[in-house]
């Protein structure tokens, strides 16, 4: 009687013992469905950090597709002072157009000279601004402009004239794409100073077509006022693209 009621007791034991795995993979599920699951969300995330990094490149391609004009102006060894001594890197100052009427300008630091004209090349691209040209060649009027001890004086010139202008100033026109125009830069030197009063002066270029706009009146009735007969001013007129 002792065996048999050994026997019962052990049975439901062994039954304990076999559904115990069972009790144990379920849980074991649920564990890899949540892993499952929150491989999902990170392959969600992966997901959506691609799709952002697409469009950033997208952006590169873009920059690179314009073929821009790129104007190394000016680099220069810096040092900056650290606890065990001095710690040196390069400054780079670059100009990018397209020569199509858009130029910016930026400034880069690093260690390295490459990697500072990279950068500066970066930050030039994102501060590009539009500039009017006249017949594509020159500017729409006389402008001044001035940064710090720098002043900059740019005028238009008739066609055949050439890029009249030294330094930062003239890699600033060949990058912008205007062929003739007649500069004079007073004050200083520095080719900071030149380039930031230079783009003072372009920011301020307006053309007949927006100045137009912006009066409510017509291109021709603004050239007409200049003296032109009214048929040299609608010839005027129609033959200015912006």
């Amino acid at each position: 009687m002792a065996d048999e009621n050994t026997n019962e007791v052990v049975a439901p034991v062994e039954g304990a013992e076999a559904t115990a795995p069972t009790e144990g993979r379920g849980p074991g599920r649920g564990r890899g469905n949540r892993g499952g699951g929150g491989n999902d969300r990170n392959r969600g995330d992966r997901g959506g950090r691609g799709r952002r990094d697409d469009r950033r490149g997208g952006n590169r391609d873009e920059d690179q597709g314009e073929e821009l004009i790129e104007k190394l102006v000016h680099i220069n060894r810096v040092s900056k002072t650290v606890k065990g001594g001095k710690r040196f890197g390069f400054a780079a100052l670059v100009v990018v157009g397209d020569g199509k009427g858009r130029a910016g300008f930026g400034h880069g630091k690093a260690r390295e000279v490459p990697e500072a004209i990279s950068k500066a090349t970066a930050a030039a691209k994102k501060a590009m601004v539009r500039v009017p040209l006249k017949e594509g060649r020159t500017l729409h009027h006389d402008g001044l402009g001035h940064f710090g001890a720098g002043k900059v004086t740019v005028r238009s010139a008739p066609a055949g004239t050439g890029i009249i202008a030294g330094g930062p100033m003239r890699a600033v026109f060949e990058s912008l794409g205007v062929a003739d125009v007649v500069t004079k830069s007073n004050g200083t030197s520095n080719p900071y100073n030149m380039i930031r009063a230079t783009f003072a002066a372009l920011v301020e270029q307006t053309s007949p077509k927006s100045v137009a706009q912006r009066r409510g009146k017509k291109v021709a009735d603004l050239l007409r006022r200049g003296g032109a007969s009214a048929d040299v001013a609608q010839a005027d007129a129609e033959a200015i693209a912006e």
